[in-house]
């Protein structure tokens, strides 16, 4: 090699450049590099290029549904090979995220082997799974050979590659994406295909369709497939929708992630739609269930979108040890096969609900996705709310069915320009036989029956290539046949691409057929409340329903006729499957959106709504109110009122009529407190407005008395105390004066026996005549409400009954205040009987009664209801 002794060499080839415009445009041109060559989605198919040829390749080595499992490492070797200028690694994770459940919502590759799991684990190396399309993935890629979308070279010009794929449904939306470019990002989540698939579909209905008959001239210059190549891109219109965004939410309400979880506040969700960028709080599922031991566990069966399980069961771990959250004696992980699994056991002491909302505080069982709907539109980064990535769809699917329309009207006319020249040597074959068998060769003959019969090279040749049998009369049939389809089927080609309402109502034919395929149920549920308020009214339909609590706390919600009418004497029905030594104390009629106010016997009240509370079985146990309301160990419910909309109170034993006209009279006033021991206490309503979640008090208790009775008064209303051994007390309610909420009280009752207590309080409504008691053996009466006589607070009354030993204490009492009521009976072995109060006897106040309800062996009386 010569070396130059050249001191001052040429410097024709050097420039002098601002470092600074250098390092800019550089810069400038490596981001876009990545933002769109590598990060960002395409709002058309949804698909990163990186997704878009890993699907490509494999279709295009027919790894498909159909066909066997094919090792990983060939479809990444392909996609490097030919498509994929970058790394091994990167190609494999994202054909591994394909194939994953949790990952994405709708699976695009169908895996066999070990491709990771929810707690992180990686996927087995390339060389031991194996892959193929999933079945979701011809939805993506089917039409790609019919000219439906454009190609172009590959990194190093050997091969070809789609810029797009012909996708039938929405990927964008279906899987999300989430990528990081430079100086953006996107986050975008998955969501249920059956929305997503009626919302375009009422987006192409509300369509803004300017002229039904488009111009569709260039369609005539359509013979071949060469003419495709040089069609202008002008013939595709922009589609915009008059769909409000009103429309859209009540087909696509929020995401739906393939974990399930709980997403919450409609109003951020649906802002986070319109402006493409919002948080949105998961929650894991998370029931509080009791063991046999009488402890409680938290069972998680459900986690939000992206969240490792491994991982928050160390960081629960961790928080127990750290002594930040306290209560917890055991951690266990039992997922398996059939899905999430946690189980959290609790300490016999320790309050289920308070650890629970420490876990949303402390963990990932809490976590917010922040919404970036950031996409590639026309090669240009661009944020978009739902209707335009709607809009941008339809649009997408518009061209791909005018391509597909022009490649196969393309087609036919190919094939129609081959049918004529058969059809023109079948009417003149003698002719043709005797012209090709006059010429020396194949090239002559061509030349001589293009020039004889004005036929085409390509005509020419299809007759020459023509088998003798096509000479029989059936087969020249055949060949007129299928010229007359071809003439049609082109003349519904151009009809369709000419009319916009035949185009999209191909459009909507399309994605009724994708909810049909592939339709599925919705799995993560909705709450339309900020986190704690748990407001689903809008969703909860209007309806009469029962409630039972347990005197071991189990609640549950039925629907109104669960319990038929029957005649007094029976045995009944099964009402409640309850634990050994359990047994109804509360049942009660209200309304779906009423607010029900939970009373304890350690004098606390807390609140929850009717429609919050599970429904379950006529014979069912219910659920444990600890699940609802942060009761502690050992503490029952022991009294209940409801409280509607309107925020007018309403007791539990007031039957439905006089419910109804109660509304529209003067409010109740005040909550008047009635003790086992015998205090009474009265107290505004007013005071008992702002109940936290965890429970205010309601009453003052002395350490050996337990708060049983609450009821509703106006300030001049009548009170009456009945107790176990059948004394009973009527007094004005004015002789009891207003006390604080948390104040003890004043004496009721006194009582004559040491083993006796109060078994029913109640208040004197308008137009209640009788007193209806009810005795643990199952007999009762009514008896007139005028023989009571009123009476000063503090005495030991009158008899209410007449108790024996073969009738028992009393174990219930209610004032009736409806003539034509219903009355249900509840036993301790879960026996129902429902009988009309027409059919009760009339007795004394110092009688027995009779027999109302026939009782099992070792059975008992222990809850009535006045329907």
């Amino acid at each position: 090699m010569a070396i130059s002794n050249n001191p001052n060499p040429p410097m024709s080839n050097i420039k002098d450049i601002n470092i600074v415009d250098e390092m800019r445009n550089s810069y400038i041109n490596y981001a876009m590099s990545v933002i769109v060559a590598r990060a960002l989605p395409d709002v058309r198919d949804g698909l990163k290029p990186v997704h878009r040829r890993i699907l490509y390749a494999m279709y295009r080595q027919s790894f498909l549904p159909s066909g066997p499992y094919k090792k990983s490492a060939r479809t990444v070797g392909e996609v490097i090979g030919k498509y994929h200028p970058h790394g091994d690694t990167s190609v494999y994770d994202a054909m591994a995220r394909m194939a994953q459940p949790f990952s994405y919502r709708y699976m695009l590759v169908d895996g066999q082997g070990n491709f990771g799991s929810i707690d992180g684990d990686p996927p087995a190396a390339m060389r031991y799974t194996e892959s193929r399309l999933h079945k979701n993935s011809l939805d993506i890629i089917g039409d790609i050979d019919k000219n439906t979308v454009d190609f172009e070279k590959t990194y190093d010009g050997s091969y070809m590659e789609p810029v797009v794929l012909p996708s039938i449904v929405p990927t964008l939306l279906l899987n999300g994406a989430e990528g990081i470019a430079v100086g953006m990002a996107t986050k975008i989540p998955p969501n249920n295909i059956v929305e997503i698939m009626n919302a375009l579909t009422e987006t192409v209905t509300k369509g803004i369709k300017a002229d039904s008959e488009r111009d569709c001239t260039y369609l005539d210059s359509i013979r071949t497939m060469e003419d495709l190549k040089s069609l202008d891109k002008s013939r595709f219109p922009e589609f915009n929708s008059d769909i409000s965004f009103e429309e859209i939410f009540k087909l696509l309400p929020g995401p739906d992630f393939p974990t399930g979880a709980v997403i919450f506040d409609h109003t951020e969700i649906e802002n986070a739609y319109i402006t493409g960028r919002g948080r949105i709080v998961m929650r894991a599922v998370a029931d509080i269930k009791e063991t046999k031991t009488g402890r409680f566990q938290i069972i998680i069966s459900e986690l939000p979108y992206q969240v490792n399980k491994a991982d928050l069961v160390t960081k629960i771990a961790d928080l127990v040890r750290d002594k930040k959250i306290e209560g917890i004696s055991d951690l266990r992980d039992e997922t398996n096969k059939l899905g999430i699994r946690v189980v959290i056991e609790l300490k016999k002491d320790s309050k289920p609900k308070t650890i629970l909302n420490n876990l949303y505080k402390y963990t990932e069982m809490q976590k917010a996705f922040n919404m970036n709907m950031l996409a590639l539109v026309n090669g240009e980064p661009k944020l978009l709310n739902i209707k335009r990535v709607l809009e941008l769809f339809v649009q997408h699917r518009e061209e791909v069915i005018i391509r597909r329309s022009e490649f196969e009207l393309a087609k036919c006319r190919e094939r129609e320009h081959i049918l004529e020249g058969l059809m023109i040597a079948l009417d003149n074959l003698d002719e043709v036989i005797s012209t090709i068998r006059a010429s020396k060769d194949a090239e002559v003959a061509k030349a001589s029956l293009i020039k004889k019969f004005k036929l085409s090279d390509i005509q020419a040749q299809a007759i020459l290539d023509m088998q003798l049998r096509k000479l029989a009369a059936l087969e020249r049939q055949k060949i007129e046949d299928e010229y007359k389809q071809i003439k049609l089927t082109i003349s519904d080609l151009i009809a369709l691409i000419s009319t916009s309402e035949r185009i999209f109502s191909k459009i909507t034919e399309e994605f009724a057929g994708i909810i049909e395929k592939r339709g599925d149920a919705r799995r993560t549920k909705i709450h339309r409340g900020k986190i704690g308020e748990f407001n689903e009214e809008d969703l909860i339909q209007k309806e009469t329903v029962i409630v039972t609590v347990s005197e071991q706390g189990y609640i549950k919600r039925m629907k109104e006729d669960v319990y038929q009418l029957q005649h007094r004497g029976g045995i009944g029905k099964k009402g409640m499957t309850t634990n050994e030594n359990d047994s109804v104390s509360h049942l009660f009629y209200c309304n779906t959106h009423d607010d029900i106010l939970f009373f304890t016997n350690k004098g606390r009240v807390f609140i929850q709504k009717v429609y919050e509370i599970p429904e379950f079985a006529r014979q069912a146990k219910g659920q444990a109110v600890v699940n609802l309301i942060n009761i502690e160990q050992g503490e029952l419910v022991t009294s209940i009122l409801t409280q509607n909309p309107s925020g007018k109170m309403v007791d539990e034993d007031i039957t439905q009529e006089n419910q109804i006209s109660m509304v529209s009279q003067e409010p109740f006033k005040y909550l008047f407190f009635a003790t086992r021991k015998g205090t009474v206490k009265k107290s505004l309503i007013s005071e008992y407005k702002n109940i936290r979640a965890n429970g205010i008090i309601a009453i003052k208790l002395t350490d050996d008395d337990e708060l049983i009775w609450v009821k509703p008064t106006k300030g001049d209303d009548e009170v009456i105390l009945i107790t176990r051994q059948a004394h009973s007390i009527k007094f004005n309610e004015q002789n009891v004066r207003e006390t604080g909420r948390a104040s003890m009280g004043v004496m009721g009752i006194r009582f004559k026996s040491k083993d006796d207590e109060v078994i029913a309080m109640d208040v004197v409504r308008r137009n209640e005549f009788f007193v209806l008691t009810i005795s643990l053996n199952g007999f009762g009466k009514i008896s007139q409400l005028k023989n009571f006589p009123i009476q000063k607070r503090g005495g030991v009354g009158v008899f209410a009954a007449k108790v024996n030993s073969k009738t028992g204490d009393l174990v219930a009492a209610r004032i009736l205040d409806h003539p034509d009521s219903e009355l249900l009976i509840i036993s301790n072995q879960g026996q129902a009987v429902k009988i009309p109060t027409k059919d009760l006897p009339e007795r004394n106040r110092q009688t027995a009664g009779v027999r109302l309800m026939r009782l099992r062996k070792q059975d008992q009386v222990t809850a009535i209801a006045i329907i």
